[in-house]
C-alpha cells in the first residue's frame, strides 16, 4: 500500500457535517437506540470516502487518487494467467449464466410477496433481475455507477487521462467503489418502502428486540440484497476475464430470450388463477391465435376477435410483427460497415481494410440511457410514496416531479400503484404498445383509464418527450462511451499507427490520420447513439411479446450476434499464436 499525502485538517468539517446529519434523523424522525446506530453505521462509509477524496494532496492531479489505497482492498476476481481455452470459456459462461438463472428463483427470505411492490416492472428486461428474487436489483446498480462515471469522466471532473494505465486503473477501481454504494443507495430506500418483510419475522425479532421488530427485519433485505447484486458484479468479472463477451450483457440477453420465447408460445392463460377461456385465452402470442381461432363462433371474431389478436394485451400480433421487424432491423445495422482502406508501411502490396460499425457506440448508450429513466421512475416513486423521502422539503410529495396513481385509482381503473399520472415521471413512462398511447388519441372517450384525465394532446406531448429523452441522452451518452473507452479519433489513429498501418494517400503523422477518423467516427457515434435510441423506442411504442421492452429487444439482438462474432474470434485464436496476439493487442 502506498503512504498517500494527505490535508489531516479536513477530517473536521466532515466529522461536523456527519454530525449534523445524525441530528436530523434523531430530531426530525426520531430515530434513537439501535435505530440511529445502524442509520449512523450505514452512512459512514460514505462520509469516509468523502475525506479520503478532500484530504489527498498527493503529486497526482486526481482527488481521485486518494482512494487508491482502498479500491486496491476491494474483492476482485484475478486476471488469468496466459491464455484461457475456448472449452473453458465456455465452460465458465454456461456455468455463470446457469448460477444468475438460479439466483432469479431464490426469493428474499423473510419477505412478504403479496404486499411487495416492484418500482422497476417495466425495466426488468434491462436490468436483468427477478422481483423479490436475490436479483432484485439485477445490474441496475452497476449500470447506474457507469452513468454516473462517464458523466463525471466526460464533464472532466475527475481530471483522468484515460490512456494513461495508471489513470485508468484509478477510474475502474473508483467505479468498483462506486457499484457498493450504488447498491445500498437502490436497496436501502426500497426496503423501507416497497420490499415489505413478513410479519412473522417483524413479530419474531420483536421479541429478540422489543420495538425493533420491522427495523431489523428491513435491514435484514438489504443484507440479502447487497449480496445478490455484488454476485452480479462478481459473476460479470468472471464472464469478462474467464468467459466469452460480458456478463452483464449475457444476464440481459438470457432474461430477454426467456421473455420472448414464452411471450410467444406459452399455452398458460393470461390470468392464470382461471381456466382457459375466449375472455382469458393463452398468453403466448401463437397459442392466443390458434385457441381463439379453433374455439371462438364467426360472430365473436368478427366483432372483438380480431381486435383481441392483432392489439389486446398481452402479446398480440401487433407485438410479435413489431419484435420481428426490429430484430431484421438490428441484425441490418449491426452487419453494416464502414470501411477504411489501409496499407502497411513497409511491405508493399499488403492492404487491409479498417471496419467502422454503423451501431459503433454499440448498445451501451441506450443501456444507460434507459438505467437513467428507470431511476428517475423509482426516485419520483420514492418521493412520493415512501414515508420518509415523501417529507423532505421541495422533492417530498411534489406532483411536478410525478404523482402516482391513487388506491380508488387503482382499484376502478386497474392499474399499478407504480403507474404516475401528473408530472415528470408522467412524460418520462415507458408506453407499452399502441394500446398504450395511439388507441387512446383516437378514441379518448373508450380510454379514460390509460389517459387517466389527459387530454389527447397531453398523451402525444408524453410520447415526444419519452422518445426525445432517450434519443437525446442516447446520443449523449454515445460520446461519453466513445471517449472514455479509447474509441475516439485520436485513439484510434494511434491504434492504427502502432500496428504499423496507415492511411494510402495521407502522411504517417498520427495528427493526420486523426483528422482523416474525425470526419468519420464523431459523425457515426451521433448516428448510432440516435438509431439505437430511435429502435428502442420504436419498439416500446408498437409493443413487444413477452414485455421485454424495446430496449430489451434491441439489447438481445445486439448481444446475440456479438456473441456469435466473439465465439468467432475465439475459435479464430485457437488456430495459432500470431492470430491471438493480433486480437489480443
Amino acid at each position: 500500500m502506498t503512504d498517500i499525502q494527505r490535508n489531516r485538517g479536513t477530517a473536521i468539517p466532515v466529522v461536523f457535517v456527519f454530525a449534523l446529519y445524525v441530528l436530523v434523523f434523531y430530531y426530525f424522525y426520531h430515530y434513537t437506540g439501535l435505530r440511529l446506530f445502524i442509520v449512523a453505521f450505514l452512512s459512514s462509509p460514505l462520509f469516509l470516502i468523502a475525506y479520503l477524496l478532500i484530504s489527498y494532496k498527493g503529486p497526482k492531479k486526481s482527488k481521485l487518487y486518494g482512494l487508491e489505497n482502498l479500491t486496491a482492498k476491494l474483492p476482485a476476481i484475478k486476471k488469468a494467467q496466459g491464455h484461457v481455452p475456448f472449452k473453458y470459456k465456455i465452460m465458465w459462461t454456461v456455468i455463470v449464466v446457469l448460477i444468475y438463472f438460479a439466483l432469479t428463483n431464490i426469493y428474499i427470505y423473510g419477505l412478504n410477496t403479496t404486499k411487495t411492490v416492484d418500482v422497476f416492472a417495466s425495466f426488468r428486461a434491462i436490468f436483468a433481475g427477478a422481483s423479490g428474487s436475490l436479483m432484485d436489483l439485477g445490474i441496475g446498480p452497476i449500470v447506474t455507477a457507469s452513468i454516473v462515471m462517464q458523466l463525471f469522466a466526460g464533464a472532466k471532473i475527475f481530471n483522468l487521462n484515460l490512456e494513461d494505465s495508471a489513470d485508468k486503473a484509478m477510474y475502474q477501481g473508483t467505479q468498483k467503489l462506486l457499484v457498493i454504494i450504488m447498491i445500498l443507495v437502490e436497496a436501502i430506500p426500497q426496503a423501507f418502502g416497497f420490499l415489505v418483510p413478513d410479519t412473522a419475522l417483524v413479530s419474531g425479532l420483536n421479541k429478540f428486540s422489543p420495538g425493533y421488530g420491522e427495523f431489523l427485519a428491513q435491514s435484514i433485505i438489504i443484507a440479502q440484497l447487497f449480496v445478490g447484486s455484488y454476485l452480479v458484479f462478481l459473476m460479470d468479472e468472471v464472464v469478462s476475464k474467464y468467459g466469452i463477451g460480458s456478463g452483464i450483457s449475457l444476464f440481459i440477453a438470457a432474461g430477454v430470450s426467456q421473455q420472448l420465447f414464452t411471450g410467444t408460445f406459452s399455452w398458460i392463460p393470461s390470468t392464470i388463477s382461471s381456466p382457459l377461456s375466449l375472455s382469458n385465452p393463452p398468453g403466448g402470442a401463437i397459442p392466443k391465435v390458434i385457441y381463439l381461432f379453433l374455439n371462438a363462433p364467426g360472430s365473436y371474431l368478427t366483432n372483438t376477435g380480431m381486435e383481441q389478436v392483432l392489439f389486446a394485451q398481452p402479446n398480440p400480433m401487433i407485438a410479435l410483427v413489431g419484435t420481428l421487424l426490429i430484430f431484421f432491423i438490428v441484425a441490418f445495422f449491426q452487419s453494416s460497415k464502414i470501411e477504411l482502406p489501409i496499407a502497411h508501411e513497409r511491405v508493399r502490396g499488403a492492404r487491409g481494410r479498417y471496419p467502422l460499425q454503423l451501431l459503433y457506440a454499440s448498445n451501451i448508450p441506450v443501456i444507460l440511457a434507459t438505467a437513467l429513466l428507470a431511476n428517475i421512475s423509482m426516485w419520483t416513486l420514492l418521493f412520493w410514496s415512501s414515508p420518509v423521502l415523501s417529507k423532505i422539503p421541495l422533492l417530498g410529495h411534489n406532483h411536478m416531479l410525478g404523482a402516482y396513481a391513487t388506491s380508488s385509482q387503482i382499484s376502478t381503473l386497474n392499474i399499478s400503484s407504480t403507474t404516475p399520472t401528473s408530472g415528470l415521471a408522467f412524460y418520462l413512462y415507458t408506453p407499452n404498445g399502441l394500446s398504450d398511447w395511439l388507441f387512446p388519441i383516437l378514441q379518448p372517450s373508450s380510454s379514460q383509464n390509460v389517459l387517466l384525465g389527459h387530454t389527447p394532446v397531453q398523451e402525444l406531448a408524453h410520447i415526444l418527450v419519452f422518445m426525445v429523452f432517450l434519443v437525446g441522452f442516447s446520443i449523449l451518452f454515445a460520446k461519453f462511451w466513445i471517449e472514455t473507452t479509447n474509441m475516439g479519433a485520436g485513439a484510434v489513429a494511434k491504434q492504427i499507427r502502432s500496428s504499423g498501418m496507415q492511411i494510402p494517400g495521407f502522411r504517417r503523422d498520427p495528427r493526420v490520420m486523426e483528422r482523416v477518423l474525425s470526419k468519420y467516427i464523431p459523425a457515426i457515434t451521433i448516428f448510432s447513439g440516435a438509431i439505437v435510441g430511435v429502435l428502442a423506442g420504436a419498439a416500446d411504442l408498437i409493443g413487444t411479446v413477452g414485455d421485454t421492452s424495446g430496449t430489451g429487444l434491441l439489447l438481445a439482438v445486439g448481444i446475440v450476434i456479438q456473441f456469435y462474432e466473439a465465439m468467432g474470434r475465439e475459435q479464430l485464436m485457437e488456430m495459432h499464436p500470431l492470430i491471438r496476439q493480433f486480437f489480443m493487442g
